[in-house]
């Protein structure tokens, strides 16, 4: 089994637990969180509401994951949810005395997509009071989101969100693109890019902006500007063509 099928299999190897969950809508919203980040295994340990899995609620807010809402099962116990699993997380945004070593989602992802023979499970407890002290202490390893010391309290959803998020990342082994998500050209090499910039700067001097005797910082400037935006070959060649339209049309003297 090579790398990407190990850790693509966290997708199937991954359950959510949901203890003594009070509103159908919330558990609902979960199955829609797991659903959009690829994972499908929920159960719910007495649930404090009315057949959540067909609540009107739950239906409505789990949208288009119906299916794992469908295929949810109902248990009474956390030893019957955890049954199969030989890694349990919980997650609560309250730090106990006693309690399982901390992570973070990202450090329970990577862990989880690393190696193929675990079957890790989360745990999120009641929307109001979160998971008892003694089902974190049965857990390997207790979860806090980083979040507003001031505020540190997410919805149920919110927080399975989160955790769904970061277990993908790991799963699918990517990393976040700081250019963001979107087409994405070839990135222009350093001899493409330097050659825009002595272009560039004829342009300049052209058009009597840039004085070659006495040139200051411009250069270094733009730049340190043009080295924040990872230029591609493209947009390269996009700015040269002006720098050749500015020299084509500015007066000879």
């Amino acid at each position: 089994m090579n790398p990407t099928e190990i850790n693509t299999s966290l997708f199937k190897r991954l359950r959510f637990v949901l203890v003594e969950t009070s509103r159908a809508g919330n558990v609902g919203s979960v199955a829609r969180a797991m659903k959009t980040m690829g994972f499908g295994e929920l159960v719910l340990v007495s649930p404090r509401c009315d057949d959540p899995l067909n609540d009107a609620e739950a239906v409505a807010f789990a949208s288009g994951a119906g299916d794992v809402l469908a295929n949810a099962r109902i248990v009474g116990s956390i030893g019957e949810a955890l049954d199969g699993c030989n890694f349990a997380a919980a997650v609560s945004a309250r730090l106990r005395e006693f309690s399982p070593p901390v992570w973070t989602p990202r450090a329970f992802a990577a862990h989880g997509a690393g190696q193929d023979e675990l079957r890790p499970a989360l745990i999120l407890g009641n929307e109001r009071v979160g998971l008892p002290n003694e089902i974190v202490q049965q857990c390997n390893v207790l979860i806090n989101i980083p979040s507003n010391p001031d505020y540190s309290s997410l919805n149920l959803s919110q927080a399975a969100q989160v955790l769904a998020y970061e277990c993908r990342l790991a799963a699918t082994g990517d990393t976040v693109d700081e250019r963001g998500v979107g087409f994405h050209g070839d990135c222009a090499s350093v001899a493409q890019i330097d050659g825009m910039y002595a272009h560039l700067e004829e342009a300049l001097v052209a058009i009597g902006f840039l004085n070659a005797s006495n040139p200051k910082k411009l250069m270094p400037r733009l730049k340190r500007l043009f080295s924040r935006t990872g230029l591609e070959t493209e947009e390269v060649n996009i700015l040269r063509g002006i720098a050749r339209a500015i020299i084509d049309r500015t007066p000879k003297p």
